[in-house]
């Protein structure tokens, strides 16, 4: 019961302009938690690129790409975000940049947020979802397993882009047919 209280504070809506600080400190925030010392570098490098080609155009970057780009905020903070953007693949959408304030894991913020995101998919028409994450986030490897995702390829990333940090880490891609 506690718990359920705990998320039904959570409101999820669109990204706005005034979002863009926050969303960009919390996308820098997660990804220097994120990072293993000895990829310390290329996690800054990666970090940078991403700003650069995406969070801090995020509202232009999403909207090109077929997408949109939502918050999750408890009172006026925000708690978590992500995006949707069309795949590759006819008929799907990527989530992208799911991420929740480290101390406000463990609530049930990003389950809310993937239900949100599967929701929108399906008001859009759109059959299936895809997604990738890393060996790095483990609990976020738990949650899409445990949401009915199925992987269906694993890689060794090694070059950087602005979806990958490149250096050699193991990344996982899963789909769910909605």
């Amino acid at each position: 019961m506690m718990e359920s209280r705990l998320i039904d504070q959570i409101a999820i809506r669109p990204f706005v302009d005034a979002d863009a600080a926050h969303v960009r400190e919390l996308f820098i925030r997660v990804n220097e938690l994120l990072a293993p010392p000895h990829l310390k570098e290329d996690f800054e490098r990666y970090i940078a690129r991403s700003l650069e080609e995406e969070i801090d155009q995020v509202a232009d970057y999403y909207g090109k790409r077929g997408g949109g780009f939502w918050v999750a905020v408890e009172g006026s903070r925000i708690v978590g975000m992500f995006g949707l953007e069309s795949s590759s693949i006819p008929g799907s959408m990527e989530l992208r940049r799911m991420y929740v304030v480290a101390d406000a894991r463990r609530r049930g913020i990003a389950r809310k947020m993937l239900a949100f995101a599967e929701a929108e998919c399906r008001r859009r028409n759109v059959a299936r979802i895809e997604l990738s994450t890393s060996e790095l986030q483990t609990e976020a490897l738990a949650l899409y397993r445990r949401s009915g995702y199925h992987e269906v390829r694993e890689e060794v990333a090694l070059n950087a882009s602005n979806k990958t940090i490149g250096g050699g880490i193991r990344r996982f891609h899963f789909t769910k047919t909605l």
